[in-house]
């Protein structure tokens, strides 16, 4: 099934683990409470201080499986050792209701979007450096060595796809790139001091 964004926006927003996205999408959200994020589902464990409904839907694998062949995602896939996916229904229902939707995804499911939805507009999100990156991924200290290894690993293969996107942010200062974003998603907002 096709998705249809006639009515509302569809915007994809990707980037490498630990560059900022979910911080960039808070400061979106505060802005602008009309944009409907779409919850993602996910096989990994629950960190601590996230909610289930709210940051993610936490399925057993078994689950997980049935909704891929159910066709219950728009898109899934497997990342640092779990999945995720777009549970397809609310985003088509929101869609349908002309609201801008705002997936936060992984590049596999960045680009599975972009076959469904050509007209879907795509942001990634760097960081201004790889070093960088490193550093915000470290400083997490929710993750092993051996995943924090495989992120950078996967890091750098993201890094090298940011060419396919409608447009590449850099993620050096936050208010700035939430601006950008603002702009790109069409909301008119005055920049302080200008």
């Amino acid at each position: 099934m096709e998705l249809s964004t006639d009515a509302g926006r569809l915007t994809v927003i990707t980037g490498p683990s630990g560059v900022g996205k979910g911080s960039l999408v808070r400061e979106l959200l505060k802005s602008h409470p009309q944009i409907w994020l779409s919850i993602s589902a996910t096989t990994r464990e629950p960190r601590v201080g996230e909610i289930e409904g709210k940051d993610y839907f936490f399925l057993q694998k078994d689950r997980f499986l049935q909704l891929v062949s159910d066709g219950g995602f728009l898109e899934w896939a497997d990342f640092a050792g779990n999945s995720y996916g777009t549970p397809r229904k609310p985003v088509l229902d929101h869609l349908s209701q002309g609201q801008p939707v705002l997936l936060e995804i992984e590049l596999e499911g960045a680009r599975q979007i972009r076959k469904n939805s050509p007209d879907s507009f795509h942001i990634f999100l760097a960081p201004p450096s790889f070093e960088e990156l490193e550093n915000r991924i470290r400083g997490r200290e929710t993750d092993s060595d051996e995943a924090i290894q495989k992120r950078l690993f996967r890091a750098r293969e993201e890094l090298n796809a940011k060419d396919e996107f409608d447009a590449v942010i850099i993620n050096d200062d936050l208010q700035d790139a939430c601006y950008q974003v603002e702009e790109l998603m069409g909301f008119t907002t005055k920049k302080e001091g200008l």
